[in-house]
């Protein structure tokens, strides 16, 4: 016969209570039960465990038996715990890259409202650009990724996020300042770009060629702002980009052409099964983005 857990846990509750009724109540069981699985396991080892029928006291081998069947009923215990958790996203390891837009905005809401939840989950965040992060999902280094994303992309899975549409970013001293009506592309015809990773992804013609005359680029939001705030020029930024920096004291005008928008998408490897909490997470990001479209924080 086969050891199993059940009869370390019965026996070891035996042993701590001192009586089968006891044990047998705290196991879930009739005392005739316990009483035989007691039995069964003296049976197996050939010897006895308890001095006497009362079961109040152990033997040698019963004290031996008791110390080694708690330690291996806690181990037991502690694993089922522990692969319930990952089987219910309540453990485990989640990478996700992201826009920066979106890394400042969605991804936090997301953390604040399911703290709870993610309590035991290991997340890892990188913000990076869209051609990185399709690039770490290819190779397997992220779980989740959020990025622009135009047509098709061999291997990957991807879900319509938001999208959003252009602004043009400058500082107060700018003459743009002087109104608040949407820009032209003719209005930006004489006027000092910044190019940048977001912008460049605009798909007209009065983009195309307005970025390939342009002498300044930068790719990270930080350096933006600052040559925007240094007067280098002006640059164009998506809506949740520009809800991101309104804090830096740079003024906004919106792109009078609607149909320059960025379009964010979640992705993932197709051929890549998600860990559970990785697939409640990209679940909670889509329940997340629509409350948020709802009460206008994202487009």
């Amino acid at each position: 016969m086969a050891l199993k857990i059940d009869m370390l846990r019965g026996f070891a509750a035996v042993a701590r209570t001192g009586n089968l009724r006891d044990a047998a109540e705290i196991l879930g069981r009739t005392p005739s039960a316990v009483s035989m699985m007691l039995s069964q396991f003296e049976d197996h080892l050939g010897e006895r465990l308890f001095e006497t029928d009362r079961k109040n006291k152990l033997t040698p081998l019963g004290e031996f038996v008791l110390e080694q069947s708690e330690a291996e009923v806690q181990h037991f215990d502690n694993t089922v715990r522990t692969i319930t958790g990952f089987a219910n996203a309540t453990l485990g390891h989640v990478r996700i890259a992201t826009v920066p837009s979106v890394a400042g905005t969605i991804i936090p809401q997301v953390m604040s409202l399911r703290a709870e939840a993610y309590a035991n989950v290991s997340i890892e965040l990188r913000d990076m650009d869209s051609r990185s992060i399709l690039h770490e999902l290819s190779r397997g280094r992220v779980d989740i990724g959020i990025a622009t994303k135009s047509g098709n992309v061999s291997g990957m899975e991807s879900l319509p996020l938001l999208s959003d549409r252009f602004f043009v970013l400058f500082d107060p001293a700018h003459p743009f300042a002087q109104s608040d009506t949407p820009v032209d592309w003719g209005d930006l015809q004489d006027v000092r770009l910044i190019a940048n990773s977001l912008s460049e992804i605009i798909n007209s013609e009065a983009s195309r060629a307005l970025h390939a005359k342009s002498r300044l680029m930068a790719h990270n939001i930080t350096s933006i702002i600052a040559m925007v705030h240094a007067g280098c020029g002006v640059t164009l930024l998506p809506e949740i980009a520009v809800k991101s920096v309104r804090s830096s004291g740079l003024l906004v005008r919106p792109l009078a052409d609607t149909s320059a928008k960025r379009d964010i998408h979640l992705l993932r490897k197709a051929d890549t099964e998600l860990s559970p909490a990785a697939r409640q997470f990209e679940k909670d990001i889509l329940a997340i983005v629509e409350t948020m479209s709802e009460t206008g924080l994202v487009p």
